[in-house]
This record gives C-alpha cells, structure tokens and sequence, in this order.
C-alpha cells in the first residue's frame, strides 16, 4: 500500500515504546470478570518453579481504579504455549501468534495515545491524577474514556485479524458472541478482552492451526462487536477523522473499517481463452473490455479513470439456460484479470460467494457476505467477485421459502452494490450469475448495472466451433469446409449482435415499441425516448427510476466502445504505469461519440431482460398457485371420503 496524503504515519518510535506494557499484559494480569462468565481454569505456566511470569498491575495515569470481585489470573502467554497437547517446546507459529498479539496491543495503546492527545483525554487525566479536574468535565472525562476503551478494542482487533491473515488454515471455530466489552478506560477494555481471549484459546485451539483460527475468529468478533457499540457513542470524531498508516506492517487504521493485506488470492481455476468461449459475444466482449478497464486503476489516487469518465461496469448480471457458458465465461474473464496483473505487478484478488456461506447461525450468513464484499472492494488489490446461482443464495423478500440466511445475504449485497455509503473507486467489479434471474429479488437485479445475456452458441458455425474445441486433438476427423473460429472474431459478431437489438425481442416489449412508434414516429429526440421509456413504466411499474440510471450506464460504456490496446496490458511503462491524469486523457481520446442507435439498443436489451424475468416469475407463480389448488383439491376429496 503507498503513502497517501490523507493518511498520519504513526511512528514506529511510538509503538515500540508500549512494547514493554504489552508483553506485561501478555505474561500476566488479574481480572475480574464482569459481563462474561469463566468457563475455565486459569493457566498453569510450563516451567514450574522458575519466577519468569511478572504480574501486571494497572498503571494508567490518572485513573483511580477499585476491585470489587475476587480476581482472576490470567496469562496468555501460558496459555498459547498449551495449545499445543502438551509439547514442551514453543512452535514457530505459537510464537508469531505471541509477537502479533504483543504488536497489535502496542500498536492499539499508540493509537489511543494519539487519540488522548487530540481529543483532550491526556490533559482530563492528567488534571485527574493530580485532583484538579472540575466536576463541569466529569462526564465529558467518562465519555472520552469510554471512546478511549472501543478504539483500543477496535484498534487492537483489526491489527491481530491483519498481522495472521497470512497465517490463516481451513481450520474453523465457532466462538459465539464477544461478551466481555469493558469500556471504563483503553487499559480495562484491553483486559477484558485479553481475559476472553484467553478463554476462548482454551476451549478451542487444540493446535497450531485451530489457535490461530481461535485468535483470528476472536479478533473479527471483537471488531464487530465494537463497530455496533461505536455507532451510537459520543467524541469519536478525532478518531473517526483521522487516518493512520504503519509503514512497517503496511497497516492502515481507518476509523472502524477493518484493514486487508494487499495479497493476491491463488487461482487454481482452469482459465479459458476468448477463443475459447462460443457465442455470448456481447457477454464475452464486454466481458474482454472490463477486464482492461479494470487494469487502468490507479493504486496512488485509488481510483479508476473509467470510472470518474462513465462507462465503468460495477456490477452485472449474466442469466442464460445451464450449460450456455456462464462459467466459462467466469474462468475466462478471470484468467484475463489474473495475467494482466502478473504483467503489472498488480495484487489480485478473486472470490466468490457460494451456497456454502449460508449459515444457520443468526448473523453469519450476513458476516460472510459482508466479509467476501470487504475483501474484494479492498482498494490495494484489483479485485473480481462472483456470485453463482446467486437465485439460490440470496434470498427473495416476501418468499416463504428463502431461509434467514439468504434474506440477510440479500440485504448485505443491496447495501454494498447501490447504498449510502457505496462508493465505485474502479478497482474491482462484481459479476452476479443465475440460471434462473426471475427467482432474484427484484430490488437486487436492478442494482446490476450492465446484463450479460449468456445464451451460448447459435448459429451453426457455433456448434461447429464447439464440437471442434470440445473433441480436441486425438482423433483423424477431418474439419470439413469450414473456418474454425472465424465466426468468434469477435469485432463482427459484436456488431451484428447490437444491431439486433434495433426492435426488442419479448413479446410484452414489441407491443409497446410498436405502439409507441406508431404515435411518435421514429425514436431521434430525447423527448421521444423518454415517451417510450414511460411507455415501458406503464406496461411494468417495476421499470423504475433504477432501470434508466442502468440504461444510461450501459450507453455510456457504448461511448468507451473500444479495447485498451493489447500493448498496453503487455508493456505497462506504455499505459498501467502512467499517472492518473495521463491515463485519463488517454482513454478520453478514444472516446465514440454516443448515437440515437446506441439508446435505442440499450434500451430494448434491458428492457427484454426485465420483460424477460417478468414473465417467467409470473409464470413460475402461477404454476405454483395451480399446483396448490390441485393439492387443496385432493386434500378436501381425501378429508370428505374419509368422513363419508
């Protein structure tokens, strides 16, 4: 991650400094719980007899502290050594678990100080320790204070979850709630995690990997916790309004949003030429074009030119019939994003979201799909995320059938792809996928911004091309009079493809644009597209508001109608490594002008897919209501000849 301006670097100088303090805490404390409930003994230390362990005592200055339960030990450091079955040596591991946990509590307690500095805290606990505070500042001591104690929670999670990402196993634990959430001050709500921490390592890291998954789980829990507990809390603005940067880890602490290592995932998926991919060809050509929109991201001002120009694709859906190609596509676009980025140098990150992440825990299936959006929307990475069958995962509101967990999945990806606080930097993009798109939220489908019809092969030089891809080399059968794969060039097929989207193609569709036309004559005005526009609204309220921003999106990616020059994906000194500005004035003169065609056509594709979807739900629920009545029918048959 690169220096930027809005960020504070905090000094390394001031976070060694705690490192004395956080090894105290890590060797021993006592503490009484007072919201969480001890499940198991304190730690015995391995070397028995020898005086290594001291006590820590509380030193916070200024604070005048009073125990009113018997205490209890705890030693962390003990701790992690038994995790191990009784090895009487420490791990490699046991130890980076140990210097993470001391790095991320000295990183906390700096944070804090600079936080005490700017909002005053440092100078009400000095007055307090002298006994000059005024009775005026009391509360205001308490709540800084309190605001002290959920930033060094949130601080000390979000480094302990960052510095053993690269740690992490397919190892899991189910830790349940954080409990114990202490805010009387930043040194309290430290032992109070601690205390749980240490809990939590007992029950459940048996191991090397289920340790660092106990503490990982347990750090993602804390930050949760505290987030929710920081939204209604007072003073955290300095906080809040400040960006720090530790040069040393490449950490960033950004107010209560947790940090990611710039980290590209290995793909071990089979990746697909374009060649490779039959028919779909608006699919596979906007498909190409995104992939290298994707690549002019610039990591320094973090954000994209296409974006700040229009025409960037943020998310789309791709729908067609099963076996047409969709995950073909997937392979191929990812393949695409994966090589540009080695040639760059670039981190890339891809991931997708599948069944497996609906959980019946209440709240998890919403984790993990918050989680997947975080770490593809993280902005040091080039970053791809997939939703398969996503009619299966996300749930539809007002189903019967969709689980808790899909309606909690539905609500995450509707917040993150067109909320509030949604903000489209062009580093990444997300592609939703399904056999079956009636069977998605309507509100869902319409923040795709772009539609793939992924329909497979058509014509019969298609076939051709696919049972010659598909037989492969080992055999003697000759190809006939035929040029394989000249029909994918994909510059023609693209371009007869647009132009079939002159008239629509749904039935309910022809019917308005032909009334339409009929009254107005030929769409060349503004005016006359928006009468064909409401002419649609009319024919289906779900055409909103939503659906022209879509539109108008997709005409704009029509005006960047053109592919980044294979060179500049291929030598990046010619094009990736520019400045933003240069970048931008690059693709600003290969800009098409936008035509009255252009419209027309994006129009009718959108409003097919919508007409499209509509149809078959409605078909789909009727069917079901006929299939109802039928069983009601032989219920009341069944009930009436049991009587008689």
């Amino acid at each position: 991650m690169s220096q930027t301006s809005d960020q504070m670097e905090l000094i390394e100088g001031d976070i060694v400094k705690h490192y004395a303090m956080a090894l105290a805490m890590l060797q021993g404390f006592d503490h009484a719980p007072r919201i969480g409930m001890a499940a198991v003994e304190a730690a015995v230390e391995k070397s028995s007899g020898i005086g290594t362990r001291r006590r820590f005592r509380s030193t916070t200055p200024g604070l005048v502290t009073r125990r009113t339960a018997a205490s209890g030990s705890v030693q962390l450091m003990a701790r992690i050594e038994g995790a191990d079955a009784g090895d009487a040596l420490i791990s490699p591991l046991q130890a980076t678990v140990m210097n993470a946990v001391r790095r991320a509590l000295s990183i906390a307690l700096a944070v804090a100080e600079n936080y005490a500095e700017m909002s005053g805290l440092g100078d009400l606990k000095r007055a307090n320790l002298e006994g000059s505070l005024a009775s005026n500042r009391k509360a205001e001591f308490s709540e800084l204070l309190a605001a002290e104690a959920l930033i060094s929670l949130y601080v000390f999670g979000n480094a302990t979850s960052y510095l053993l990402s690269s740690h992490a196993s397919e190892a899991s634990v189910e830790l349940g709630d954080v409990e114990e959430i202490l805010t009387d001050n930043g040194q309290a709500a430290l032992h109070g995690a601690l205390w749980e921490l240490d809990q939590d390592i007992a029950k459940h890291a048996q191991d090397d990997p289920r340790l660092v998954a106990t503490v990982t789980g347990f750090a993602e829990a804390l930050m949760e916790k505290v987030a929710l507990r920081a939204q209604s809390a007072p003073r955290l603005e300095p906080f809040t309004n400040t960006k720090w940067r530790v040069e040393a880890d490449d950490f960033a602490v950004a107010g209560f949003s947790p940090a990611s290592k710039a980290k590209s995932t290995t793909l071990t998926m089979a990746f697909k030429k374009p060649n490779e991919v039959v028919g779909n060809h608006i699919a596979k050509y906007q498909a190409m074009k995104l992939s290298k929109m994707l690549m002019a991201y610039d990591f320094d001002r973090k954000l994209n030119p296409f974006a700040e120009l229009g025409g960037f694709i943020f998310t789309f859906m791709g729908d067609g019939k099963p076996g047409t190609g969709k995950t073909t596509l997937i392979q191929m676009m990812a393949g695409m994003v994966h090589d540009y980025c080695a040639t760059a140098g670039y981190p890339f990150r891809y991931q997708n979201l599948s069944t497996d992440n609906i959980d019946s825990y209440q709240g998890k299936s919403g984790q993990n799909a918050k989680a997947f959006i975080n770490n593809v929307l993280d902005p040091s990475v080039i970053g791809f995320g997939t939703i398969d069958d996503i009619d299966q995962l996300a749930g539809k509101r007002g189903d019967r059938q969709s689980s808790a967990g899909q309606l909690e999945i539905t609500a995450v990806l509707m917040e993150s792809f067109a909320g509030a606080n949604t903000v489209v930097r062009g580093n990444c993009t997300f592609g939703m996928f399904s056999n079956y798109p009636e069977n998605v939220d309507d509100a869902l489908r319409q923040r795709a911004g772009a539609r793939f019809l992924v329909d497979g092969p058509q014509t019969r030089e298609d076939y051709i091309d696919i049972l010659y891809l598909l037989m492969g080399k080992n055999h003697d059968i000759l190809t006939g009079a035929h040029d394989v794969f000249s029909a994918q060039e994909i510059k023609t097929a693209v371009a007869a493809s647009f132009e079939g989207h002159a008239r629509p193609h749904e039935e309910g569709l022809i019917k308005v644009f032909d009334e339409v036309s009929e009254q107005i004559g030929g769409f060349d005005t503004i005016a006359k597209l928006g009468t064909y526009l409401k002419g649609i609204q009319e024919a289906d309220d779900r055409f909103t508001g939503r659906a022209i921003k879509n539109i108008t999106d997709a005409v704009k990616v029509r005006a960047m109608d053109f592919e980044l020059p294979d060179e500049w994906m291929e030598e990046p000194d010619l094009f990736l490594f520019k400045d933003y500005d240069t970048k931008k004035g690059m693709i600003s003169e290969l800009r098409q002008p936008i035509t009255v065609d252009m419209v027309v056509q994006e129009i009718n594709r959108y409003a097919d897919s919508e007409f499209r979807y509509a149809d078959k739900s409605d078909e789909v629920a009727i069917d079901n209501m006929v299939r109802d009545f039928g069983r009601n029918e032989e219920a009341k048959k069944r009930y009436l000849g049991g009587e008689g």
